[in-house]
């Protein structure tokens, strides 16, 4: 098969693709939910097949908002409601309105309310940055929602929310009683990877085991967290699982399908990703024409499995 017919294709069947979790690499999602954390404390990670065990659940209690988070005992609409009026209202730049129906569907727990205020104060939209009044909205979303089923509406907010804590404990938030700790972020990635199975999650918890950050070094774990965030379609799980797979990192070398995996990756990433694409223009430079059309049958069969 010729080079350029390759590229094509290989280009043509990643835009098609969408993938299975049974391709490659397994994870069983768990039916029951895990036991619920004692009071006052943070739940620590659930433990799936083939993981290792990690440290006791990380306590969460200490940092506060400076300023205390208003409260409306009332409005004049349904909870609902009001976090759809008032994510609109955001998007009109009506910001008062925006916080004030917000808050009140957050006080009334709705974890989508509880989740965009969380994001409005870590990324200052429509509100002032506030990291610290951040970590606390997504603090207490996970505290109150840990043990929500997987697959549930609200799950994915509480998914996103142990994910932004254990970004802000690999960083810490500087002049607050929250410090960079690695352990932590583990614990809180590895939560929401194995009981949520969240894609977003478990890509973290692979860069974790890779770098070697908040526990051992385990390509061999990192490979497995890549797959199961690859099969759910995250790309830059995509991108470093293909990129291990074409070198032989923590896995033997399987050229075709790390070349595949990187064609993917590249199809369905953003501009603001350029490091995926230039990792499969570099893996593509140094694939033979076998390898090459080898990769291509392997998207073949995987279009197949789809069908």
């Amino acid at each position: 098969m010729r080079t350029s017919k390759v590229v094509l294709s290989l280009g043509l069947l990643g835009l098609a693709l969408g993938f299975s979790p049974a391709v490659s690499f397994d994870g069983t999602p768990s039916d029951e939910p895990p036991k619920a954390p004692p009071a006052h404390s943070h739940p620590g990670p659930s433990p799936v097949p083939a993981a290792p065990l990690v440290r006791a659940r990380p306590n969460l209690d200490a940092p506060r908002p400076p300023a205390s988070i208003p409260r409306r005992a009332s409005y004049p609409m349904p909870a609902a409601e009001a976090l759809r009026s008032g994510t609109q209202a955001l998007r009109e730049g009506k910001r008062d309105q925006a916080v004030t129906e917000l808050q009140y569907a957050a006080d009334q727990g709705m974890p989508g309310a509880i989740w965009k205020l969380g994001q409005m104060y870590a990324e200052g939209e429509g509100v002032d940055k506030d990291k610290l009044r951040a970590f606390e909205y997504f603090k207490n979303l996970t505290q109150t929602h840990a043990n929500d089923r997987p697959g549930t509406p609200q799950a994915r907010f509480v998914a996103s929310a142990f994910v932004a804590l254990g970004h802000f404990y690999l960083d810490g938030i500087p002049e607050t009683a929250v410090k960079p700790e690695p352990g932590v972020a583990h614990d809180l990635f590895y939560y929401a990877a194995s009981y949520f199975q969240d894609p977003e999650a478990q890509y973290e918890l692979g860069r974790l085991f890779l770098d070697g950050i908040g526990s051992a070094k385990d390509t061999k774990q990192a490979v497995r967290w890549f797959g199961l965030a690859a099969n759910k379609n995250h790309h830059g799980a995509q991108a470093l699982l293909g990129s291990m797979l074409f070198k032989g990192q923590g896995v033997p070398r399987q050229v075709a399908k790390g070349l595949a995996w990187l064609t993917v990756a590249k199809e369905g990433a953003g501009p603001e990703d350029a490091w995926i694409a230039e990792a499969y223009r570099s893996a593509f430079a140094q694939a033979s024409q076998d390898e090459q059309a080898m990769a291509y049958r392997f998207l073949e069969d995987l279009v197949r499995q789809r069908r």
